[in-house]
């Protein structure tokens, strides 16, 4: 068996006049994990496209294990041993189905296997692979009433258990806790043992320093840069996939005017600690925290969707108990839900059409909506925000994942808003995604205030003035953004640390 897994040499596609791989040429050894890093519309998902027979390339050669590899569907892929983790966490489950069917889906589909399997059975191999990624959870609930990470880390298993030669992983750690994300990597850990090639795509740096033995750099549709040894230069990938140096990001911290948002005594459970939160106008405050420590819980309350167990919250000074996310939206309060494909994209629709969706009434006239208003206004937004696109009229499934979360960023940064919530926004973009996206935040921030759920700290870093840390649905720390004791943030988001009181502030 060959050392190199898989060999690409010179791959080129285009779509209509539009070139997305110029020439890619890239090695995948086995036994180890080649990162790939790239911006948005850098070609990564194309490239991916291709290695798992979504599509050909125009051309250019591939080899897997020293044999030309030419898949024309993701089957004919998997059957040769190129499994794929999308970062779209639909295309690797089946929410209809319960967990034990999700997890032997591919084992069931291959031809030759007996109709009629006994459900003890079934359950018993379900269990053995939920167990080889830390997966706890009932086997015969249907995946739909399961979150968005455990369908992720059920996306994972099903790949890892079709005992892949080449594994590629698109953003698995996107909606892992630290806990399951350590999880994963003790799985990659014990496939790299055995020979697995892994391409993994990700820009989290704690992820790259966990389990990188190479980057590779791509822009522009070609590997810009190649980086491996013991000292991985994380900066310098980040430089070739950029195509210019990202000097340290700073901010100038905002006071804030007048209270908007105000938690008074707010229980988020019947056993948890209250919550005393204020957010001034002005003022753009991060809340962090592992999963399960309330934080999407909290943004959920806010918007309609959810009763706090007790306690109050008020805006401008009037008690805010909003009956639906649409009378949220009514009294002036805006959110960004985190798992775009579920909650945020509508795929039939264009750009304009998802942009304007919350506000298709105020492009309305007769019942007929004034188009050419509608692409005044999102044409400004799109050029604003940065979405890489050729017009507003194109398909949003046409677009990157990051391009995808500007425009459902953008779609609550349309029309003004008494306070604007944002839950994980940058789910799946690239640094330079994240910069435009929290740079426009910041620019429109100063008549509102402004909640940002996120669970990396670089992104609360770069953003907020104010960072508060959630654990077990309780505050454990609060920060105002000018030269932060790290150690101690580190400490309030794994639980390590005492509680602090809310007072209590560093500087």
């Amino acid at each position: 068996m060959s050392d190199v897994a898989c060999e690409i040499s010179r791959l080129e596609k285009s779509f209509g006049p539009n070139q997305v791989l110029r020439g890619i040429d890239m090695k995948l050894p086995s036994g180890q994990v080649s990162v790939l890093m790239g911006a948005n519309g850098a070609g990564k998902s194309t490239l991916v496209k291709i290695l798992c027979g979504v599509h050909s390339p125009d051309t250019g050669h591939i080899k897997l294990f020293g044999s030309p590899f030419k898949p024309r569907s993701p089957i004919e892929a998997s059957r040769n041993g190129v499994i794929t983790v999308h970062q779209s966490i639909n295309d690797g489950v089946i929410p209809d189905l319960d967990v034990t069917s999700n997890l032997l889906l591919d084992n069931l589909a291959q031809p030759g296997k007996r109709m009629f399997l006994k459900r003890a059975e079934m359950k018993a191999r379900a269990a053995k692979i939920a167990k080889s990624v830390g997966f706890d959870a009932d086997l015969d609930v249907a995946v739909s009433r399961l979150g968005i990470a455990d369908r992720q880390l059920i996306a994972i298993a099903r790949a890892v258990a079709c005992n892949p030669k080449l594994l590629i992983l698109d953003e698995p750690t996107s909606s892992l806790s630290a806990v399951e994300a350590k999880r994963l990597f003790e799985v990659i850990k014990t496939l790299k043992r055995d020979g697995v090639a892994i391409l993994y795509i990700s820009h989290r740096m704690s992820d790259i320093r966990a389990i990188a033995d190479r980057i590779l750099a791509m822009r522009d549709g070609q590997i810009s840069g190649k980086f491996e040894g013991e000292n991985l230069d994380y900066e310098g990938a980040v430089t070739a996939m950029l195509g210019q140096k990202m000097s340290d990001f700073k901010i100038d911290v905002a006071e804030g005017s007048s209270p908007v948002l105000q938690l008074s005594d707010l229980r988020l459970s019947d056993e948890s600690d209250p919550v005393e939160i204020t957010v001034s106008r002005g003022e753009i405050v991060a809340i962090t925290g592992l999963l399960g420590s309330g934080k999407s819980l909290l943004s959920s309350i806010l918007f309609g969707l959810e009763k706090p167990a007790s306690g109050k919250v008020y805006l401008e000074g009037t008690i805010f108990e909003p009956k639906s996310p649409a009378d949220a939206i009514y009294r002036g309060v805006h959110m960004s839900p985190k798992d775009r494909a579920n909650n945020a994209v509508v795929g039939d629709f264009d750009i304009e059409a998802n942009l304007t969706l919350p506000f298709t009434k105020n492009f309305s006239n007769l019942g007929f909506i004034d188009r050419k208003r509608q692409y005044s206004v999102c044409s400004d937004m799109i050029d604003t925000i940065g979405i890489v696109c050729q017009s507003g009229k194109d398909a949003i499934e046409t677009l990157s994942g990051g391009n995808q979360q500007k425009v459902i960023v953008g779609r609550w940064l349309l029309k003004p808003c008494k306070v604007l919530i944002l839950d994980e926004p940058f789910q799946g973009v690239d640094i330079k995604a994240r910069r435009d996206i929290g740079g426009h935040i910041r620019a429109t921030s100063d008549n509102r205030a402004t909640l940002v759920f996120v669970s990396e700290l670089d992104e609360a870093i770069e953003i907020a003035d104010r960072i508060i840390v959630l654990h077990e649905k309780a505050i454990v720390g609060e920060h105002v953004n000018r030269n932060i004791d790290l150690s101690e943030l580190l400490s309030q988001v794994s639980g390590n640390s005492n509680p602090l009181k809310q007072a209590e502030v560093i500087e």
